[in-house]
């Protein structure tokens, strides 16, 4: 498969690298689904969730992925397949590094699929992490080349077959949780807590003493409910917060002390990390509207 072309005009390339470009932006006739398109070099992602899915088809190089199974390396022809809130990590897996295309379907529009193809109810989840399947790869890239063309319905249409054709191959119902004992029930506490006071949190021992629990512990029940200790997960809740308030208007700035960041700044290294692009980048993708044929062309 060859490489995704190179960045189109007004696509990110602020604060990186020459050979590093990215675009993270939605269609506003493709409701519930985000997209990012990217080359990456020295860019790495932390460790952190997403609310919906995430489904990656890499266009040239290789990218390495941490999930919680292990270490994916993925090339050219596959698809990598991430569930609601499962940490992850990403980087590039060769020095050239990476570029790909990523579809973030919601809950909702996965679940929809689900039930129509597969007469599957409740929550849908993928089984696996990793598959080569070329025709769904190439399905991923060519939604991301329609909705930029302004060609809706072929991008509806390919993201629905794919995601189809995933589901096909390896969905499955959701694990229920287990009835959460009582470190289940602290860390859903202190995350409850950290929700509320996300601009001037507690530390780890105020935390822990209000919950009459040692720090210690509370780390422990946290990690193992959330697949993050509390300072990392407080991380990506405030970037996932400063999404919603930059989508509503609020400048980078006001959004960054909002939320609990001590600057614009900082709320953009931690932004970039986790999002992929810097919050003036993002904001400036959610305030234009696309509507049919007047999408940037690819």
């Amino acid at each position: 498969m060859a490489a995704a072309p190179g960045p189109r005009p007004g696509w990110d390339t602020e604060g990186v690298s020459d050979a590093e470009w990215a675009r993270h932006w939605r269609c506003e006739e493709l409701p519930g689904l985000d997209l990012l398109r990217a080359r990456y070099v020295d860019h790495t992602f932390p460790r952190h969730t997403h609310e919906g899915y995430v489904l990656g088809a890499v266009a040239g190089g290789v990218e390495e992925v941490g999930t919680p199974g292990g270490v994916i390396r993925a090339v050219p022809g596959s698809v990598v397949m991430i569930n609601p809130e499962v940490p992850h990590t990403a980087r590039a897996g060769v020095p050239e590094g990476w570029s790909y295309y990523t579809l973030y379907p919601s809950a909702e529009l996965v679940r929809e699929i689900a039930e129509e193809t597969l007469a599957l109810r409740g929550t849908p989840a993928f089984a696996e992490s990793y598959v080569l399947d070329e025709r769904t790869s190439a399905l991923i890239g060519g939604v991301h080349r329609a909705a930029e063309a302004g060609n809706p319905l072929a991008a509806d249409s390919m993201l629905r077959l794919a995601v189809a054709r995933l589901l096909r191959r390896c969905g499955a119902p959701a694990p229920v949780r287990a009835q959460p004992g009582a470190g289940a029930g602290v860390a859903a506490r202190a995350r409850e807590i950290l929700e509320e006071r996300m601009a001037e949190p507690p530390t780890l021992g105020t935390l822990a003493a209000e919950l009459a629990a040692s720090p210690f512990a509370l780390s422990r029940a946290f990690r193992e409910r959330y697949g993050l200790p509390p300072h990392a997960w407080l991380t990506d809740a405030r970037v996932r917060r400063a999404r919603g308030l930059l989508e509503d208007g609020l400048p980078p700035a006001a959004a960054a002390v909002t939320v609990g960041f001590t600057d614009q700044a900082h709320l953009g290294r931690h932004f970039r990390r986790i999002v992929g692009v810097p919050p003036g980048a993002y904001q400036r993708e959610r305030a234009r509207t696309y509507k049919t044929g007047d999408g940037p062309t690819a």
